[in-house]
């Protein structure tokens, strides 16, 4: 015997009355106020919830917009403290240049009115390019009263020391012969034991001097730093004028006399300002 199966039948009686309870007992829930839905609230925390976000997203923006505009103005104002700064600095050093300025006029001014003798200031404004002679370039000439041959000295740290001399005179500037030149000679003595001799330059500048013609009996009187200075006796320059300090004696037995290297008093390297000396007349004199 073969199993039939029965068809499935709708039956609209059953349905309806499932619907009907199912919605009952939903408005019966809702109605009970266990389970109430306020739609009201429930759009018032979207409409919260996307304002809050927004806010938040506007915020963000306006204050990288803010830092923005601030980092801005604290670089220009940083700039602009920088150059103020600059500007400061450069004005202090202005102001220390001139002071040191000052300071070293009024020291040659004073040196200058404690000469003896009338005098010419000058400054050195270059070297001499020939080949004759280690020229210094200063800018005075025939037309400020300068001559063939005048002495020429300087003022560096304490005192007075030699330069050189005059051998080239033009309208406005003239040519000094440094005593470290090789066609320089001056007569010069010993300043503590009298001795005398005759100075020769080597043609350097960071090359001694050189003394000669002192008296061997002299060995034991002298000795290294002892200041050399001029003699005044071939009537070129000035008496006992500095030109330098002993550095080295020589001495050989078979010699009849000493020489010694004599250390310039003046720095050449950093010479700006000489004075040249008119030895025909003394300053007391035109007073």
């Amino acid at each position: 015997m073969s199993d039939r199966r029965v068809p499935f039948k709708f039956r609209l009686d059953i349905f309806l009355l499932s619907l009907y309870l199912f919605v009952s007992g939903l408005l019966l829930a809702f109605s009970s106020g266990g389970f109430i839905v306020n739609f009201g609230n429930i759009g018032f925390s979207v409409l919260s919830g996307a304002q809050r976000g927004l806010y938040s997203v506007a915020s963000f923006f306006s204050g990288t917009i803010n830092a923005v505009h601030e980092l801005t103005v604290m670089r220009k104002s940083y700039i602009e403290l920088q150059e103020r700064i600059a500007d400061y600095e450069l004005l202090q050093r202005s102001n220390a240049e001139i002071r040191l300025e000052n300071e070293h006029l009024k020291k040659l001014l004073g040196f200058s009115r404690s000469l003896d003798v009338v005098n010419i200031p000058a400054e050195i404004t270059g070297r001499d390019p020939s080949n004759l002679y280690s020229g210094l370039i200063i800018n005075r000439g025939s037309r400020h009263g300068i001559r063939k041959n005048m002495p020429v000295v300087s003022f560096q740290g304490s005192g007075a020391a030699l330069v050189g001399k005059i051998v080239q005179v033009g309208r406005s500037s003239s040519i000094i012969l440094p005593v470290y030149d090789y066609q320089a000679f001056v007569s010069a003595r010993l300043q503590s034991t009298r001795y005398e001799g005759l100075i020769n330059g080597q043609g350097g500048v960071d090359v001694p001097l050189v003394m000669k013609y002192i008296k061997k009996r002299a060995r034991d009187e002298i000795s290294v730093g002892d200041i050399v200075v001029t003699s005044g006796e071939s009537y070129q320059y000035p008496k006992n004028v500095p030109v330098g300090m002993i550095s080295r004696i020589r001495g050989l037995d078979y010699e009849t006399s000493l020489e010694l290297d004599i250390e310039p008093i003046i720095d050449f390297s950093r010479l700006e300002d000489v004075f040249v000396l008119d030895m025909s007349s003394l300053k007391s004199e035109i007073e």
